[in-house]
């Protein structure tokens, strides 16, 4: 391949990735804000430590004598 084609070719690329890129940047600022789902985990994640609390047996007292 000459070397001219090849670097005809590595610019058409270069041109269809700085497209897609410009594309997904648009795309990802146009989403809505991430807010809810760090709200979600952190509620999700509450849960599941008061579900383990619950679950674990609860130790009896230690004998003082």
């Amino acid at each position: 391949m000459h070397p001219e084609i090849h670097l005809a070719l590595h610019h058409s690329r270069a041109v269809g990735l700085r497209a897609e890129a410009d594309a997904h940047r648009l795309a990802a600022a146009a989403r809505t804000p991430r807010r809810p789902r760090l709200l979600r985990a952190r509620l999700g994640w509450t849960l599941v430590e008061v579900g383990l609390r619950l679950a674990t047996a609860p130790r009896p007292p230690a004998a003082v004598s």
